[in-house]
């Protein structure tokens, strides 16, 4: 169960809850900013800060917590290193991590069920934890995170929905296998194709949209230059592919992939070279798409691909 239905769920049986999460991440620390898991006294709970021995010493605090009757919320940061001092967490990945304890009050609950409509709905919003509680704000955020904080206090704020776009385009069996993978991550999936009735098509109940075109020539009205965005094209056979790549040619995204053998992949850049097209993803364009482990079924293929995909996100967010 998501988290925030967890503590939905079990306010409304009368129970107290603790919100643990990771408000700040750094290095290799496992648990990675925006990582949440709620305590009840119930017993029960719900996600996951990073799992170890540091998130078993903090779910027995807000364990602690909750039985003592003291409801306060506070900071504590946690650093991944043996020769730390008192901040160290236990565990030795050379990471540090700044994790809240918050208690939810019955003022929170209103917050975090627009939050939990608001995703229901695809919608992106604000989350927002300080001193003052819990807040969803509809207003959408320049950045994923945010957090700071003084003496006086701090305040978090989380873009919510989804923060990633995964355009596949050509709904075959590949495209049904990208999709059941990418369904339990935090990507947005819509698989775009221009044949009706294809039983893939109508199988695949992991993408959360299905665009039919007329024509390949119009994918570029669908898929914004915008952050967050990963394409990988893989349609029906060479012509379609050329088509969609000429139709976003002009465009940079996240993640630029195309499925196919080397000697499709090779025959494309020829003809794009004697014909001196520029493609703005170019020098970043991932073809043939995924990483070489000889995939073979559309399973395999779809992993190799995930691989990639992931390696890029992941790497851009390294760098920020």
């Amino acid at each position: 169960m998501n988290s925030w239905q967890f503590i939905v769920e079990e306010k409304k049986c009368g129970n107290k809850v603790v919100l643990l999460y990771v408000v700040q991440s750094a290095g290799s620390s496992p648990g990675r900013q925006g990582f949440k898991m709620a305590v009840s006294n119930s017993g029960k709970m719900c996600g996951s800060i990073g799992g170890g021995i540091m998130e078993h010493k903090f779910v027995e605090m807000a364990k602690e917590e909750l039985n003592s009757g003291i409801e306060k919320i506070s900071l504590h940061l946690q650093v991944h290193h043996k020769d730390a001092g008192q901040n160290r967490s236990g565990m030795i990945c050379s990471g540090e991590q700044t994790l809240l304890i918050c208690p939810v009050n019955s003022n929170d609950i209103e917050p975090i069920e627009s939050l939990i409509k608001a995703e229901a709905l695809y919608k992106n919003g604000t989350l927002k934890i300080s001193n003052e509680g819990i807040h969803y704000l509809e207003d959408i955020p320049a950045n994923d995170f945010h957090f700071n904080s003084s003496e006086t206090g701090f305040t978090y704020l989380e873009k919510t929905g989804y923060k990633f776009h995964l355009h596949i385009i050509g709904g075959g069996h590949c495209a049904l296998a990208l999709s059941r993978l990418f369904s339990s991550m935090d990507f947005f999936i819509t698989v775009y194709d221009d044949r009706k009735g294809l039983n893939t098509l109508e199988q695949n109940g992991y993408a959360h949209k299905i665009v039919l075109l007329k024509s390949y020539e119009e994918i570029s009205e669908h898929i914004p230059e915008v952050p967050g965005n990963y394409v990988v094209i893989m349609t029906f056979g060479y012509r379609t592919d050329d088509t969609v790549i000429r139709a976003l040619a002009h465009r940079k995204f996240e993640y630029f992939g195309v499925l196919g053998s080397v000697n499709k992949i090779g025959q494309m850049k020829r003809e794009y070279e004697k014909e001196k097209l520029h493609i703005a993803m170019q020098d970043k364009m991932f073809a043939p798409a995924g990483i070489p482990i000889h995939s073979q079924s559309p399973k395999e293929i779809a992993i190799s691909i995930a691989a990639q995909i992931i390696s890029v996100k992941n790497s851009k967010a390294t760098e920020k």
